[in-house]
């Protein structure tokens, strides 16, 4: 079930990502160009939905996030080079800066609790989110760090800070990552518009103009 109110919205586009992800950074913001081109672009919900590459991060390690994604690859830094400059290059061709040299490894999960309480900010959350650690070095699974990010979109500090000491969307996020398992998601970002019509990777503009005529059509 789509679990969030979708009144006078017949498109539904969900999208699985993780924050710690640059093609789920790159695909959001070719995906936003092409919403932005729709001329149907009130008919849609974007619902981000969570997603985890790296759960067995530990929380608070700090460790450089190239080291980390190098002993996951079974690889070098090194050998990572080249895979690296090439994501980085597509990312500014963007406008977007991806930092490998401060961004520090993080759990994502209480990121993804706080994108689930967001409400409407969810979307300017997720862009704080992606330039505090891919941009900025940021600990994004540090709770205060959660705060800063999440006040600097307009949610309050002491409403977000009590969220996160509780058990907040804790249950929403695991209903996602089994949904991704349920839908045999096996990398993101992932979009899925009406639970129809589905798209994997950070595919060009045109691709997901496309995916949202297709959803606009009658079934």
């Amino acid at each position: 079930m789509i679990d969030q109110d979708v009144t006078g919205q017949d498109i539904v586009v969900e999208v699985w990502s993780d924050v710690l992800c640059p093609w789920c950074y790159i695909g959001k913001t070719r995906f936003q160009a092409a919403l932005d081109r729709f001329e149907n672009k009130d008919r849609v919900k974007v619902i981000w939905r969570s997603y985890q590459l790296a759960p067995e991060t530990p929380v608070g390690e700090g460790r450089a996030v190239v080291d980390a994604m190098a002993a996951r690859r079974g690889t070098t830094v090194d050998q990572l080079g080249e895979v690296l400059d090439h994501v980085t290059t597509t990312a500014a061709e963007l406008g977007l800066e991806l930092n490998y040299d401060a961004a520090l490894a993080s759990n994502t999960f209480d990121a993804h609790r706080l994108l689930h309480l967001a409400g409407d900010k969810q979307s300017d959350l997720l862009d704080a989110l992606f330039k505090a650690f891919f941009r900025d070095g940021k600990m994004i699974d540090d709770r205060e760090e959660l705060v800063r990010i999440a006040v600097s979109v307009g949610l309050d500090a002491d409403t977000v800070r009590d969220q996160l000491a509780s058990d907040a969307a804790a249950a929403a996020v695991r209903e996602d990552l089994a949904m991704a398992r349920q839908f045999q998601v096996s990398g993101v970002p992932f979009f899925v518009a009406n639970r129809a019509i589905a798209v994997s990777g950070a595919q060009t503009e045109d691709v997901f103009l496309q995916l949202l005529t297709a959803a606009s059509q009658p079934a």
